[in-house]
């Protein structure tokens, strides 16, 4: 592990300032994927700012019936909560489908949401990867693919993102809370939030340098019956294939968001006009224009096997 050195930040505003101005800077909090991705020294940063101690771990109702759940919630405290489990099922269920028991104690709400792919040739220093090492190229182009995305790729990167949380925050609209180097805050749709790789697959979110997440709020409950299942190839600690989060209603509307197939958690809201109809015809317009290898194309039609089975499911 290479030296860095480390300090406490005593409010959010003095986080995001320090980072800002502290080249190589990094936020730590439960550290259960940037401490692994230090010791394989994909990340390598000059100092680490601990925001531990800054009072972001409270869920509190929202003035319009919603939540606010403060950046530094443990994911197991997040799926616990009373109001969660009632009122936004789908995000209890698809956290408890990611990682194990003792990791869901460390890790955070925002952590979740900024942890980076568990691509193969990610981890793999010996290899290219313009996530890694911008310009460097893309091993897993023409390399094994099975895990890898098959919707809104590029000619840079074929990643997915590995967060079971984020898949829930997009079926439920959520939005991300910031404070930015200059004090100012701001709130981000999580539609918005993570980004296609593009040209520029190392740029993963819509957050600037030094800009640090606060909260994450949920808004007024929708109702209806929330599923999420995960498809892997273990019972446990492994990431998701496909996933998919669904909202349904009695009259058979309602939202659909997917994992594992893309780079961010993947909707298309017009899709979901079709629920009624089934998972074919939602199927059908969720993955319009997907871009399979030869090796990840059982995808399409997993998803549609799995969406069919969560429509079954929640209409009983």
């Amino acid at each position: 592990m290479r030296p860095f050195t480390y300090e406490r930040a005593h409010s959010p505003a003095e986080a995001a300032a320090l980072a800002s101005r502290t080249e190589g800077a990094k936020f730590i909090a439960g550290g259960t994927n940037l401490l692994d991705l230090m010791k394989l020294e994909i990340e390598t940063p000059t100092h680490l700012i601990d925001v531990n101690g800054l009072a972001l771990d409270k869920i509190e109702p929202t003035p319009d019936g919603g939540l606010r759940i403060g950046a530094l919630v443990r994911n197991t405290d997040l799926a616990a909560d009373e109001r969660v489990r009632r009122d936004y099922a789908l995000l209890t269920r698809a956290l408890l489908a990611g990682a194990s028991g003792q990791l869901r104690n460390k890790a955070t709400t925002a952590g979740n949401l900024l942890q980076r792919t568990r691509c193969p040739y990610f981890y793999d220093t010996n290899q290219p990867c313009n996530k890694r090492r911008p310009g460097s190229g893309c091993a897993a182009i023409g390399g094994f693919s099975r895990q890898l995305a098959v919707m809104g790729t590029s000619e840079a990167c074929i990643a997915t993102h590995p967060s079971d949380m984020a898949v829930a925050l997009r079926a439920l609209d959520a939005t991300v809370e910031t404070v930015r180097p200059d004090g100012t805050m701001r709130s981000i749709p999580i539609a918005e939030f993570h980004r296609l790789p593009g040209d520029t697959p190392h740029i993963e979110t819509a957050l600037a340098p030094g800009e640090l997440i606060t909260a994450v709020t949920l808004p007024k409950p929708l109702g209806g019956t929330h599923v999420y299942r995960k498809v892997r190839d273990r019972a446990s600690y492994a990431f998701a294939l496909i996933s998919v989060g669904a909202i349904v209603r009695q009259d058979g509307s309602g939202r659909v968001a997917l994992g594992g197939v893309a780079h961010k958690p993947w909707r298309v809201e017009a899709a979901e006009a079709d629920m009624p109809r089934g998972a074919k015809a939602v199927t059908a317009q969720l993955l319009a224009g997907a871009r399979p290898t030869q090796q990840n194309a059982f995808k399409l039609r997993l998803v549609e096997r799995t969406l069919d089975a969560v429509l079954n499911e929640a209409r009983g």
